[in-house]
C-alpha cells in the first residue's frame, strides 16, 4: 500500500504549468513538522517534501493556495530517475497528491485572491440548497417480498 498524508506550509506560491498535451501540473514544496528528542530536549525539525499534482487538483491547488499557508495533502510516493547535466544518474522521490484540503481557517487578514482569481466563492455560494422533503414526497412501499436484498 502506497498512501501518504501531509499537514504543512507552502514554501513558495505555486505556480501552474501545463504539458504540451493540455494538461495542468503543478510542482511545489511543503515543510512539514518533525519532533525529535536529542538528549531529552524535545525540539522541531522541519522535513521539505516535493509534490507534484496534475489536472484539477493542480489548478486547486494554484487557485486557493499561497506561500506560508497551511495545506492538507493525500497522495502517493513516487520515485523517478534522469541522467543529470554531468552524466550522472539521479533519483528523485516526490508526493503525487491526489487530494488537497485546506487546513487553516480563512482569517480577516489573509492574503487578498491573485488577480486571476477575482471571484473565489464562499462557503455559502458554493454550497447545494436543500430543503426539507414533507411526507407526501415519499411513497411507502408495501411487503418486502420483492426487494432483492
Amino acid at each position: 500500500m502506497n498512501v501518504v498524508c501531509l499537514l504543512g506550509r507552502l514554501t513558495a506560491t505555486p505556480e501552474q504549468k501545463t504539458t504540451q498535451g493540455g494538461v495542468s501540473v503543478t510542482s511545489f514544496s511543503v515543510a512539514v513538522d518533525r519532533t525529535y528528542q536529542p538528549k531529552g530536549a524535545e525540539q522541531r525539525q522541519a522535513d521539505f517534501i516535493n509534490c507534484v499534482a496534475w489536472r484539477n487538483t493542480a489548478e486547486f491547488i494554484c487557485r486557493y493556495f499561497q506561500k506560508g499557508q497551511r495545506i492538507a495533502l493525500q497522495g502517493s510516493l513516487q520515485s523517478r530517475s534522469y541522467t543529470d547535466k554531468d552524466g550522472n544518474r539521479r533519483t528523485v522521490y516526490e508526493v503525487v497528491v491526489d487530494n488537497a484540503f485546506f487546513a487553516e481557517s480563512k482569517s480577516s487578514n489573509a492574503p487578498a485572491p491573485r488577480a486571476m482569481d477575482s471571484q473565489i466563492p464562499t462557503y455559502s455560494e458554493a454550497a447545494p440548497a436543500f430543503t426539507n422533503a414533507g411526507a407526501g414526497d415519499f411513497e411507502e412501499i408495501v411487503g418486502d417480498d420483492d426487494l432483492p436484498f
